[in-house]
């Protein structure tokens, strides 16, 4: 599932923050009702597979033996032990998942997953996301950041986006669709929820990315509010494209000012595909030390040149399950986690697949799936196959597609209920959402939740589904309305 979106209800004041923010981390570790809690920060999902066995050696040795996908791409590892906090350090670090211990809860990243990977891909924006975390941990100034504060990086088919990024950044793509920002064409760069943009050159996204999110900490100190996340500056210190424009030229970052920014960014069309497909599921949700992001402007193709016009060729659905067919021959197999829980054996499976058939990694999805690139296409129906005898979902007319569900209990205090295990009974008795009928929005995702902060719910438009003390209470959120609750949280 998406990202949880931090939009404040209409009309409310932006919240006062008077402490830093309490998000786990793979160091600070949170107690939770089954266990102490991890949070491994995976920037833009991408994992090899030495830093895969490492995580399932955690989880088998430290935890209760499973790994949950969150919804920014990252794992948590659950059921963890009093006193084992050095042992995870070690285990993580050595795999290269802790490059920096003081930045390590603030590389959100997330990217789209197929980038690079799909017969009409767009950008391969998976050097961004390099390039971005090796600046985020070289730079004192972005320690400051909140654990919630978020970069998402789309390869221009539009899958991430919308998904509440605090500092965006969106490939353009000509009208062929080719490859174009990280091979020197042009990207946009936005914050927030500010409808406009900068176009910038694709080669210096990832230095006008932490520009932006260094201008959001100068705002949020001025507002005195201490705000976490763009969406909460006050109105009189709201963080915009013009702002952040500011901070872009002060860094040597050429940048045009784009009113219209925010233009939808969707998928022509999916093209994923299955070797039994079932009905059609689309997409529903609207260095080293490389040094300060400061320094003389270098020569790029000109930021002021929009990409031409044109159709662009149908990009795969990033979130759908099922084989994804490669320019290059090789295809991917996309795979997603039912409710986001994998045992350690279902982990190992999808490691030792990367390993001998892949290209020997692993990308992690919002939508708490496994993308395993490079396969030759006469392995991947029966890689696929052998997944789904594993229990992980593979195919889009699965009654497990696009639903989701929070931790509930026992693993966290405040649910009124054991949320997963009443969602499985509800999907065995082929009614999803409770009553009986049918999705009140056909298509959108459905989410289970114990308690009135949703904690991992959808982006745009989503099925609600709230535990109450009189039952479970269904309605639908919209994209221009979010849940008249307390503050949600990215799980």
């Amino acid at each position: 599932m998406p990202p949880s979106p931090s939009i404040r209800p209409l009309g409310s004041a932006p919240p006062l923050r008077d402490r830093g923010d309490a998000c786990p981390g793979a160091l600070r570790l949170h107690a939770a009702a089954d266990g102490l809690l991890a949070r491994v920060r995976v920037p833009a999902g991408d994992l090899t597979v030495r830093q895969a066995a490492a995580l399932a050696d955690a989880a088998e040795q430290l935890g209760d033996g499973f790994l949950s996908l969150t919804s920014r791409g990252n794992v948590e590892l659950r059921g963890l032990s009093d006193g084992c906090d050095g042992r995870l350090a070690g285990l993580l670090g050595d795999a290269g998942l802790l490059p920096s211990a003081r930045h390590e809860r603030i590389r959100n990243i997330l990217a789209s997953p197929l980038a690079g990977l799909d017969r009409h891909t767009p950008a391969d924006v998976r050097w961004w996301a390099r390039r971005l975390d090796a600046l985020l941990c070289a730079s004192e100034s972005a320690t400051a950041l909140s654990g919630r504060f978020l970069f998402v990086l789309d390869d221009g088919r539009g899958d991430v986006a919308a998904l509440g990024g605090d500092v965006s950044l969106v490939a353009e793509r000509d009208g062929a669709g080719e490859r174009t920002a990280a091979d020197g064409g042009t990207a946009l760069l936005r914050v927030g929820d500010d409808p406009a943009a900068l176009r910038i050159a694709g080669p210096d996204a990832p230095r006008a990315a932490l520009a932006a999110a260094e201008a959001f900490l100068t705002a949020a100190e001025a507002s005195g509010t201490g705000a976490w996340r763009v969406r909460e500056l006050p109105q009189e210190h709201a963080l915009t494209a013009r702002d952040v424009a500011g901070a872009l030229r002060a860094a040597g970052i050429a940048a045009t000012h784009v009113p219209d920014g925010a233009r939808p960014f969707t998928a022509t069309g999916p093209t994923t595909t299955h070797p039994n497909p079932g009905p059609a599921a689309g997409p529903t949700t609207t260095d080293p030390n490389p040094g300060p992001a400061t320094g003389p402007t270098t020569t790029h193709p000109n930021p002021n040149a929009a990409p031409a016009a044109g159709p662009a060729p149908a990009a795969a659905d990033s979130s759908a399950p099922g084989v994804v067919e490669g320019a290059d021959g090789h295809h991917a197999l996309a795979v997603l986690a039912p409710l986001g829980r994998l045992s350690a054996a279902q982990w190992r499976l999808l490691t030792a697949t990367a390993a001998q058939h892949g290209s020997g990694e692993l990308r992690l999805t919002p939508w708490r799936g496994v993308v395993l690139p490079g396969l030759p296409a006469a392995a991947a129906a029966d890689r696929l196959a052998a997944l789904s005898a594993a229990g992980l979902i593979t195919d889009p007319s699965s009654p497990w597609h696009r639903l989701g569900a929070c931790t509930g209990r026992p693993g966290c205090a405040k649910s009124r209920t054991d949320v997963r295990a009443d969602l499985a009974q509800a999907v065995a008795a082929g009614a999803p959402v409770p009553g009986g009928s049918p999705a009140p929005a056909p298509g959108a995702p459905v989410y289970w939740s114990g308690c009135e902060r949703r904690c991992g719910h959808p982006h745009g438009t989503w099925v609600d589904v709230l535990a109450t003390a009189d039952g479970y209470q269904v309605s639908v959120v919209r994209p221009d309305a979010s849940p008249a609750t307390q503050e949600t949280r990215p799980q």
